[in-house]
């Protein structure tokens, strides 16, 4: 079997793709986690810690974002 530059471009697009959605995906579940679990503990600090949260699940979210385009990029060019 041999590699092309073609097949090459598929195997590396579909690595980005798997390795840049799987690790943010497990980021934003701890992210999500550890909100709850301290906002259990000290509820009257829940509004901080959800928007501390959100905006944690906004940067991991855009690290997903990137490695599409990374991958889009690897693939077409």
């Amino acid at each position: 079997m041999e590699l092309t530059k073609e097949s090459l471009q598929i195997v590396f697009a579909s690595a980005t793709i798997i390795l840049g959605t799987g690790i943010p995906a497990f980021a934003i579940g701890k992210i999500a986690s550890t909100g709850l679990e301290a906002i259990g503990r000290n509820p009257e600090a829940a509004g901080d810690v959800k928007s501390t949260m959100i905006l944690g699940v906004a940067f991991a979210e855009a690290i997903a974002i990137y490695a599409l385009v990374v991958a889009l990029i690897i693939k077409f060019v």
